[in-house]
């Protein structure tokens, strides 16, 4: 195609997630976060390219055909809260009808019981029972997120990737559907959540990982970025003090195009802290990305 160009949407992305562990990944609109998620389902547009691995419970997902990820993954191994809930829910039957369709078909569930386990699934997303029989065009945009939690927690996989999982809910609701997915770890699978909610994040997460311009920058425990001695990449630090509870200064400029990135450190030209060091990528090494992290408060001391 005329003036086609290739996109690097993610690079380098390499980690790890036990069961019974939730990992954020975090950072701002347009790094890739979703475009992750995405691949792992085999969900990216035909043109899309894909290289390394990523193996859930022995099934490795980047290089599965489609009858595979259709009979195999999507659903049973890898569950998935849509970023648009309202596009993945099917608009001519309603959420109860979906709920016990899905019901039937990853855990067997005869129709009687299907149905009265359908409401306990709407119940364990703060979904109304009473809105049961209402179809996807006569949801609130924070209805359509609950309905779509409630159908990715149905099969129970042993990994959920949950993108932007709080979307159009209230702070009351956001903090209960983080709990329910806290609880649906603690009960032995994987969450990977994305999202843009950082109190979300410290109240759920046990590791943050931070995405830049395609690439992971830093990969912490939560109560080493949320606490002390506090996240080391200048990016990560910023997105911290972008929050109204702390400095609420936002982080200056606007991230770049993932297929216009400049040469050397993709953050430089927002960083108060480049020089000509920052000409050059730096390596991920030891969870971060950065030819100037953060010196923890002590450590300055002893250097004093």
């Amino acid at each position: 195609m005329r003036g086609a160009r290739h996109v690097a949407a993610v690079t380098g992305a390499n980690f790890d997630l036990a069961a019974g562990e939730c990992l954020a990944l975090v950072g701002e609109s347009g790094c890739g976060k979703s475009v992750l998620a995405s691949a792992l389902l085999g969900l990216l547009p035909g043109n899309a390219e894909t290289a390394g691995t990523a193996t859930v419970a022995g099934t490795e997902l980047l290089g599965a055909d489609e009858r595979t990820l259709a009979r195999t993954v999507r659903g049973r191994l890898v569950g998935l809260v849509p970023q648009s809930p309202a596009a993945h829910l099917t608009p001519v039957r309603t959420v109860g009808a979906q709920l016990e369709e899905t019901l039937r078909e990853l855990t067997g569930a005869t129709r009687k019981a299907a149905r009265a386990e359908s409401v306990a699934a709407a119940a364990r997303a703060a979904f109304p029972a009473d809105h049961l029989d209402r179809y996807p065009h006569e949801l609130s945009g924070g209805l359509a997120q609950r309905a779509a939690t409630a159908l990715a927690l149905i099969g129970d996989a042993p990994l959920l990737l949950a993108d932007e999982p709080t979307t159009g809910l209230d702070r009351d609701l956001v903090n209960r559907t983080a709990d329910e997915l806290r609880r649906h770890t603690d009960e032995g699978r994987a969450l990977l959540m994305i999202t843009h909610d950082l109190a979300a994040a410290e109240r759920i997460a046990d590791r943050i990982a931070v995405m830049y311009a395609g690439r992971i920058v830093e990969l912490t425990a939560a109560r080493t970025f949320f606490g002390e001695p506090g996240p080391r990449h200048p990016y990560a630090r910023g997105l911290l003090n972008a929050l109204p509870e702390r400095a609420f200064t936002a982080v200056p400029g606007l991230p770049p195009e993932l297929g216009d990135l400049p040469a050397g450190c993709a953050f430089a030209p927002r960083c108060a802290l480049a020089d000509d060091r920052c000409g050059t990528r730096p390596a991920f090494t030891d969870g971060l990305a950065c030819h100037h992290p953060a010196v923890p408060a002590a450590e300055e001391v002893r250097r004093a």
